[in-house]
């Protein structure tokens, strides 16, 4: 279970126990709500008094020049070393939209630098995956976006973190990309959209989460789904949408598979 942006910063404690009694098994934070649980032995005893796993922890950066800056390598490199002490959780790096400026360079600047910190992390022993988003200030959201970075990555090094949401949201077919390039595929985002105008509430929406639940069970997966709810009530709410979508999971999308 994963809520994103700054208003869950230092909460990350609060969110493992709303995530326990959801019944979910798995967090994924961001790296800078990590608080004082960026200490590993705390976060190791917080998890392991709730029952929960570390799924990944994603690094979220801007990654707009050529290379890291000396600030990103530093907040790349403290993710990495924490991840160490749990093994197979991934790094999910996702760049921090920005703009579509010179998008041919930029596109290629952040294939680089996923690639540059993946393999950093995998030197040490840790799987990454890269997550592209959709705002209208993202350089990995349309179709062209996914195809350049996507087949830029090295696959030796990282996998892809398919989110169904930002994939329907930028006016794609999520099951239709998630076949196109199956073969990356490591770790895997859901969330549920509407168009009105953006994302709602899980089983809300017009993402056919049953589908693809059940692509993913018949070919074996056996990586980490994380739902990011990022409906309007997960702003107001964050607790109550993650009961929800626990529920939801338990008595409406589980039953439905073959």
């Amino acid at each position: 279970m994963s809520n994103g942006g700054k208003t869950h910063e230092g909460r990350l404690g609060h969110m493992i126990e709303v995530i326990k009694k959801a019944g979910f098994t798995g967090i994924q934070p961001i790296h800078f709500w990590m608080g004082d649980l960026s200490d590993p032995a705390r976060l190791e005893a917080k998890l392991k008094e709730e029952g929960i796993e570390l799924a990944a922890i994603a690094l979220a950066l801007e990654w707009n020049g050529v290379d890291e800056t000396d600030k990103e390598r530093e907040e790349a490199d403290q993710t990495i070393s924490l991840l160490q002490r749990f093994p197979g959780a991934i790094l999910c790096t996702v760049q921090k939209p920005t703009g579509r400026h010179d998008l041919i360079q930029r596109r290629q600047n952040l294939a680089d630098t996923v690639n540059t910190i993946s393999r950093r992390a995998m030197d040490k022993g840790v799987p990454c995956s890269f997550h592209p988003n959709s705002p209208n200030t993202s350089i990995t959201r349309t179709e062209e976006d996914y195809k350049v970075l996507l087949e830029s990555l090295d696959s030796s090094a990282t996998g892809w973190t398919p989110d169904v949401g930002h994939i329907i949201n930028a006016g794609m077919d999520p099951l239709q990309k998630m076949k196109e390039y199956e073969a990356l595929i490591n770790h895997v985002h859901y969330k549920d959209w509407n168009g009105e105008p953006e994302f709602t509430l899980m089983g809300n929406g017009k993402v056919d989460l049953l589908g693809i639940t059940q692509w993913l069970k018949d070919r074996d997966y056996k990586g980490w789904i994380i739902c990011e709810d990022e409906g309007e009530e997960a702003l107001e709410d964050p607790d109550f949408v993650t009961i929800h979508d626990g529920k939801w999971i338990r008595e409406k999308l589980l039953p439905g598979l073959k």
